[in-house]
């Protein structure tokens, strides 16, 4: 049985209560977690804040805490099979998936942290003769104990973008992951005090109730929240904050336009547009499901990406020859097969997949799905549906495509593709995205910030901007020392002097 992670150490729930998470590949649970409530909740904001306030982590040189982080991202490596085989039962991620995205991204994430932070300039000092003369000092600070909360489809990754960046501030944090993943973050957890993180600074909760979230976000030892989930429950996690004014980072959902160009290599351009949708059985917040191509190319087009998704093996996320595994659960597959049938309602035509496939016993699988004749009226092409469902619309112009494209509520990714670059770098620029990936899609660096425009969330991860986000900005005015009154004259504007 997995324990919370509180203070360093392995606690059972204050209640004792516990839960079963259950392997996606098979209907059957596979583990069994504790299951944290209220009183759990304020123990481990307890020991975030009595190690902030201590100084023990935020007092580290910084070149220490980068060391620290980088010694994580060694770890993980040291502990991949171990941690990929947790996330395939938990996740239902591949274990191409597992070795090839997530422990590589995650590493990467942790050691890119580490060397910012030690190479940072956490403070600058500036001489002023304006309004009088000063020394200023403008210094960024860790911002204080921050809650987190990531999803079930990145489970290690998503928590890495949080702690890393968090741990590099000289942040402390209270990590909530999904309740249907939580194994992974429990042994981030246990690299994280094995390479130096002091006891306290990063605790783990585990547990089904929804209300969990609810009282961490709302706790008012916490100084910042970042989340990273549905636009619905982001802005359950901003109202909950804003009765004590909390800064937040939200990522969250996405309806990620692909534009075909007219010259684009229609064969290459297959292969993006079913890796931009139905990757992790398209259970990807920044997927491309909404694939605009040329009227003139469609069927032409839509014949190769159908060929593609014949391609795709669907099948046990523990064979090394599966490419696509099952939904993260029985709600999430049922989500799926209700949009299907909306889309069919709507008059949508699926030309592959649209069923679950057989003989994969009573694990959540769907197959990779593709719908022609949608348009950007439709449902299946406004709403999110979070699973392996690709929807092709047609354009006449490049104009009308860009139309298409920004005419969404989100505006998370897009991706341009096209043989000449520089028209793509062009079009890139016309579309309301906050990542767009030209000729390539789905690729991610810790380096360069990841986030989105309108409701697809606010703030920014990765890169230098995630780092900001766990500091606060503090200005320093060091006025000329005086005898005299009259040396601060501005002192007139109030008294006579």
């Amino acid at each position: 049985m997995h324990q919370l992670y509180i203070g360093g150490a392995y606690v059972p729930a204050a209640s004792g209560a516990t839960y079963e998470s259950i392997n996606p590949a098979t209907a059957q649970p596979w583990a069994t977690f504790a299951a944290a409530g209220k009183e759990d909740v304020d123990a481990a904001v307890a020991a975030a804040r009595a190690a902030h306030e201590s100084g023990v982590w935020r007092n580290l040189p910084p070149a220490e805490r980068g060391a620290i982080l980088n010694r994580v991202g060694d770890l993980l490596v040291e502990r991949q099979d171990e941690i990929v085989l947790a996330e395939v039962q938990d996740a239902g991620g591949t274990f191409r998936k597992g070795n090839i995205a997530d422990i590589p991204a995650s590493m990467q994430t942790f050691q890119y942290f580490g060397e910012l932070i030690a190479n940072a300039e956490l403070s600058r000092t500036d001489e002023e003769f304006v309004p009088v003369m000063s020394r200023n000092v403008v210094k960024h600070e860790p911002i204080g104990v921050v809650a987190a909360i990531v999803p079930w489809n990145f489970p290690l990754a998503a928590s890495s973008w949080k702690i890393a960046p968090a741990l590099a501030a000289g942040c402390t944090m209270v990590l909530k992951p999904s309740p249907y993943t939580p194994a992974s973050a429990l042994l981030l957890a246990e690299i994280c005090t094995e390479a130096g993180v002091p006891a306290g600074v990063l605790n783990v909760l585990t547990g089904p109730d929804a209300e969990l979230g609810a009282a961490l976000v709302a706790h008012p030892d916490v100084d910042k929240v970042a989340f990273t989930g549905s636009t619905k429950v982001g802005k359950l996690v901003m109202s909950n904050a804003a009765d004590t004014v909390k800064s937040c980072t939200l990522e969250l959902g996405g309806k990620s336009a692909n534009i075909i160009l007219p010259d684009a290599n229609l064969d290459i351009a297959a292969m993006g547009a079913a890796w931009g949708s139905f990757f992790h059985s398209g259970q990807v917040c920044q997927s491309g499901t909404r694939v605009l191509v040329h009227s003139d190319q469609r069927d032409e087009f839509v014949e190769k990406l159908v060929a593609v998704a014949a391609r795709i093996t669907v099948g046990d996320p523990m064979d090394p020859m599966s490419t696509m595994g099952p939904l993260i659960s029985k709600q999430q597959l049922n989500t799926v097969e209700r949009y299907v049938a909306i889309g069919r309602e709507e008059g949508a035509r699926t030309v592959c997949g649209g069923k679950r496939p057989e003989g994969l016993g009573d694990g959540f699988y769907y197959e990779p799905t593709i719908f022609v004749d949608v348009t950007n009226d439709m449902v299946i092409a406004r709403e999110e549906i979070f699973g392996p469902v690709l929807c092709v619309m047609t354009y006449s112009s490049e104009e009308e495509a860009i139309a298409i494209a920004n005419d969404s509520p989100y505006g998370l990714a897009a991706a341009v593709w096209s043989s000449d670059v520089e028209h793509a770098e062009a079009v890139a620029d016309k579309l309301e995205a906050g990542t767009v990936w030209i000729n390539d899609y789905h690729l991610l660096n810790p380096k360069y910030p990841f986030g989105g425009y309108k409701q697809s969330g606010n703030g920014r991860e990765l890169g230098p901007e995630g780092l900001r986000a766990y500091q606060v900005t503090k200005h320093i005015h060091v006025g000329q020392p005086a005898e005299d009154p009259m040396e601060k004259h501005y002192f007139m504007i109030l008294v006579d002097l």
